[in-house]
C-alpha cells in the first residue's frame, strides 16, 4: 500500500473542478502517468480512494505514485490535444508507447519474360515493386491470393528455357497453376495476366471483375468460347477469394479496425488497415500492462493518431470508446475531413473484429508461449459469464458413482487454458451414503476449501484459489454448493457446465438460470474439453475404486481375514501392482496376521490379480 495516500487525499480535496491535465510522479520526481480530465478534483480523487477498484495497471501506477502536478486548461478537448503532447515528449512508463519496430515488405512482379509474384523483404533489384508494408502477413497472403487467383507459377523452374522438360507438378492438377512448363501459354496471353493480377492487386477484386467481365462477354460474342471459360473461372476464383478471405472488402473503403487481446498481465493490440477496399496493413503494438479493453484502445488511438499524417474516414472499434466525441474531434481537426469512430456488435463489423483480435491473440501468444486459440478462448469465457478478467486458473468438479456404491469426485484444474494435471485431486465421498449428487458435490467443496482455509495446509494446489470454479452439472449443483462457499467467506465466480442428451455441453448454468453457449466458439470448445476431462478423471477413479472394493469382498472370503484387517491391508498397499509385489512378511505386518495366513492371502493375490 502506499503510505503516501493521506497526504493525497488532502491535496485532492482542494483540487479544482477545472478541466485539465494532471501529471503522476514517483519518489525521484520522474513522471510515471499522465492523464486528462473532465474535472480534475473527481478524476484524480478516484485514484486515491478508500474503496477502489483499479484495474491492475491503474493499481500498480497509484501504488509508486509520491506526488502529482496539473495544468488546468479552459476544455476537456484542449486537455485531450495537451495530454497527447505531454505523452509523446515524456513517455510515461504507465502510458501506453507504442514500439514498432517492425521492417517494410513488398509485392514484386519480376522482369523476366514470365514474371512471378512474390512478397519480398526488401525492394532493390529489378521488377516492380507495390508497397511498402508494415506487415509481412499482408504482403505474403496478398501475394499468395493472387497467385491462387490467376494460377500463376509458384515453382522454381525457368521459362521459357524449361519448357516441355518434365511434366506438370500437383498444383497444375488442382488447379492451383495454369501449366506454364506445358509450353503452350504464349508469352503475349501470360503477359495480359500479369497486367491482371497487378490491377488486382492495386485496384481490389471489384475492378478485376467488372473488366473480366467485360472481355468475357466479349469475348462470347466472337465466339471464343474457350477464352470466355477461362475468363468465367477466374471471375469465380476472385470472387471466391473476396468471401474466403477477407482481404477484400468493397463496403472498407477507407477503415481501421482495432481490437485488443489480454492473457495474465500481458496485453496487445491489433489494426487492420482497409484502403480502397483492400487490406493494405496489419500490424500489433504491446500495450504494457492491462487495463480495461475501452480505456485500452482509446489511449492507443490517442498515442497512434497523433503521429499518423493520414487518418482514415472510418475506424471501428472493439468496444465503445469512453471519449469519443472529443478524439472524433481532435483527429477530424488534424486530417481535414470526416471521420467517425464506432464499434460493431454483428455483420461485416464484427467479423473483421474478430480477425483483428485474431490477430492480436496470435502476437501475445508469442510473447507469453500460449497458442492464439488458448487466449481467445479465455477472453470469450470472461464475456460470456460476465467476469472482469480472463479465468487463468479454473477448477472443475465431477461426481462418479456406481448406484450407492463407489462414490467419488473429480476435480481437474486448467491453468491458462491447458490441463494442469499436477494439481488435480481425487475425493471419495464421506458423509453420504446413498446416492445424491447434490449432498456429494456439497461435501468436496466443502473439503476443497476447508483445506485452503487451513493455515497448516502445505499442499500448493489446496493453498492457492481458482479464478473460476465449474460444476458437472445445473443450476441444482450449482444451488448446493453456493451455500459452502458464502459460509467460507470465498467469493468465487460459480458455473456449472449442463450436457444435453448426447452427453455434449449445452449450456452454462447459474443459480439464476441458464446462459446459451454458440457451439462454434473458442469458449465453447474450452469448456467441452474441462467438461470431458473432468468426466474422463472422475470415472477412472470411480472404476478403480470399485475394482478395489470387489476384491477387497472377495479378500474377506478367506478364513480368518475380516473387514477390518482387509481395511489394514489396502490402507498399506493403495494400488494392486503394490499388493501384488507384497511378500508374505509385509503382508502379515499389514494386516496383523500371521505368516501361515499371511501366506494364504498371498497365493490369493498372486492368482487373482
Amino acid at each position: 500500500m502506499n503510505e503516501r495516500l493521506p497526504y493525497l487525499r488532502e491535496k485532492t480535496a482542494l483540487l479544482t473542478t477545472s478541466p485539465g491535465v494532471y501529471r503522476m510522479r514517483d519518489k525521484n520526481g520522474q513522471i510515471i502517468y499522465i492523464g486528462k480530465a473532465k474535472n480534475l478534483r473527481s478524476r484524480v480523487t478516484s485514484y486515491f480512494c478508500k474503496s477502489p477498484d483499479h484495474t491492475p495497471k491503474v493499481a500498480k501506477m497509484v501504488s509508486n505514485v509520491y506526488d502529482y502536478d496539473f495544468i488546468v486548461t479552459d476544455s476537456e478537448y484542449e486537455a485531450l490535444v495537451l495530454e497527447c503532447s505531454l505523452i509523446k515528449q515524456h513517455k510515461p512508463k504507465y502510458n501506453i508507447l507504442l514500439k514498432d519496430d517492425k521492417g517494410y515488405s513488398y509485392i514484386k512482379i519480376s522482369d523476366e519474360p514470365y514474371p512471378r509474384i512474390t512478397a519480398e523483404m526488401q525492394n532493390t533489384g529489378g521488377g516492380k515493386y507495390f508497397g511498402p508494408y508494415t506487415s509481412v502477413f499482408v504482403a505474403k497472403q496478398t501475394a499468395e491470393e493472387v497467385n491462387k487467383v490467376f494460377m500463376l507459377p509458384t515453382c522454381h523452374r525457368k521459362f521459357p528455357s524449361e519448357f516441355g522438360k518434365g511434366r506438370p507438378c500437383l498444383n497444375y492438377h488442382i488447379k492451383q497453376c495454369m501449366g506454364i512448363c506445358s509450353g503452350k501459354i504464349s508469352q503475349d496471353e501470360y503477359a495480359d495476366m500479369i497486367s491482371q493480377a497487378e490491377e488486382y492487386i492495386t485496384s481490389g477484386s471489384k475492378a478485376s471483375v467488372e473488366r473480366l467481365t467485360k472481355q468475357m462477354n466479349t469475348a462470347a460474342e466472337n465466339l471464343e468460347f474457350e477464352l470466355a471459360a477461362r475468363l468465367r473461372d477466374r471471375i469465380s476464383a476472385i470472387q471466391r477469394a473476396a468471401d474466403r478471405q477477407k482481404i477484400i472488402s468493397e463496403d472498407m473503403k477507407d477503415t481501421d479496425i482495432i481490437a485488443a487481446s489480454q492473457n495474465g498481465n500481458e496485453a496487445c493490440i491489433a489494426i487492420l488497415m482497409y484502403r480502397n477496399g483492400r487490406l493494405t496493413d496489419r500490424n500489433e503494438f504491446p500495450v504494457g500492462e492491462l487495463d480495461s479493453p475501452e480505456n485500452m484502445i482509446q489511449d492507443f488511438m490517442m498515442q497512434y493518431y497523433s503521429d499518423k499524417e493520414l487518418i482514415p474516414r472510418e475506424i471501428i472499434t472493439e468496444e465503445d470508446i469512453p471519449d469519443n466525441e472529443i478524439i472524433t474531434r481532435m483527429l477530424r481537426e488534424k486530417c481535414g475531413h470526416a471521420v467517425d469512430i464506432f464499434s460493431r456488435k454483428r455483420g461485416k463489423g464484427l467479423q473483421l473484429i474478430t480477425m483483428a483480435k485474431a490477430n492480436a491473440s496470435d502476437s501475445l501468444a508469442i510473447r507469453v508461449g500460449r497458442t492464439g486459440k488458448e487466449i481467445v478462448a479465455l477472453e470469450e469465457l470472461a464475456r460470456l459469464l460476465g467476469l472482469k478478467e480472463p479465468p487463468l486458473y479454473i477448477e472443475a468438479y465431477d461426481i462418479s458413482n456406481l448406484a450407492s456404491s463407489s462414490m467419488v469426485a473429480g476435480m481437474v484444474v486448467f491453468e491458462n487454458g491447458r490441463p494442469n494435471k499436477k494439481a488435480y485431486k481425487k475425493f471419495s465421498i464421506k458423509t453420504v451414503d446413498v446416492q445424491n449428487d447434490y449432498a456429494s458435490m456439497h461435501e468436496v467443496l466443502s473439503r476443497r476449501f476447508s483445506h485452503y482455509k487451513d493455515d497448516s495446509e502445505t499442499d500448493e494446489g489446496f493453498r492457492r484459489l481458482p479464478d473460476l470454479i465449474l460444476l458437472d452439472g445445473g443450476k441444482g449443483q450449482v444451488s448446493a454448493v453456493e451455500p459452502v462457499l458464502k459460509s467460507l467467506g470465498i467469493n468465487i465466480p460459480l458455473f456449472g457446465m449442463v450436457k444435453d442428451s448426447k452427453h455434449r455441453t449445452r449450456a452454462i448454468a447459474a443459480s439464476g438460470g441458464e446462459i446459451s453457449i454458440s457451439q462454434n466458439r473458442a469458449a465453447f470448445m474450452l469448456l467441452t474439453q474441462i467438461q470431458d476431462e473432468v468426466h474422463r478423471y472422475s470415472i477412472t477413479y470411480q472404476r478403480s475404486r470399485h475394482k478395489k472394493q470387489s476384491f477387497a469382498l472377495e479378500i474377506t472370503k478367506i478364513k480368518g481375514i475380516g473387514d477390518k484387517k482387509a481395511e489394514k491391508l489396502f490402507s498399506k498397499f493403495k494400488t494392486r501392482d503394490e499388493l501384488k509385489k507384497a511378500s508374505p512378511e509385509e503382508i502379515a505386518k499389514a494386516a496383523g496376521i500371521n505368516l501361515t495366513l499371511a501366506a494364504e492371502v498371498y497365493d490369493f493375490i498372486q492368482a487373482e490379480l
